[in-house]
């Protein structure tokens, strides 16, 4: 069956490993990504998802270090222009946050939504506005993979090998065709991939 999903669309980011990995065996430690996200290729790649989407969804872990962090961007001295842009866009935009445990957003423009991944997307979907863009969280872009209900999907690829921990791409997804849109390649041998699913 084909989906018709004329409107707002899905697009995933998301950076891993040459192993396929979004995590090393410690979640908590991405020291692996830091030589890579800053170069111009992940920085530019980054800048052309989010300029033309108007909510950005995420989970709540990734809402928490997300929203920590990118604001102090803002005004930061020696800041990159891009990373200045992102943050900018990531305060001002609308977001959601799915989460269970979150009674009240503590961030400006955000709504808590307590409910699956896909019924929140069906919910945005049925709205006006550009592209949803969910930004890094794992849990979130694997549940709308597995419904087919992502329409972009957008990599970086870093170029190691973490050698254990989750990854993206699990056994059991749905079969289907993707068109790249465009790659690049950076520094360091960073790679940013954007694929459109085929419907």
């Amino acid at each position: 069956m084909t989906k018709q999903t004329n409107g707002r669309r899905v697009v995933t980011n998301m950076a891993l490993s040459l192993d396929g990995r979004y995590a090393g065996r410690d979640p908590l430690d991405m020291g692996w990504v830091m030589p890579y996200a800053v170069t111009d290729v992940a920085r530019d790649h980054l800048t052309n998802l989010w300029q033309p989407a108007t909510t950005a969804l995420l989970g709540r872990v990734n809402a928490e270090g997300f929203l920590g962090f990118w604001p102090t961007v803002i005004g930061m001295e020696g800041a990159d222009k891009r990373d200045e842009g992102f943050a900018k866009w990531l305060v001002d935009t609308d977001k959601v946050v799915l989460s269970s445990t979150l009674g009240e957003a503590p961030w400006e423009r955000t709504t808590i939504v307590d409910e699956p991944a896909v019924q929140a997307v069906a919910d945005l979907r049925a709205t006006e506005g550009g592209d949803i863009l969910v930004l890094s969280s794992a849990s979130v872009i694997k549940a709308l993979l597995v419904a087919d209900e992502v329409d972009r999907l957008a990599l970086t690829i870093f170029p190691v090998f973490l050698g254990g921990g989750p990854r993206l791409f699990d056994d059991g997804l749905p079969t289907g065709q993707w068109a790249l849109v465009s790659q690049a390649a950076g520094d360091h041998g960073t790679l940013s991939l954007v694929y459109d699913r085929v419907r």
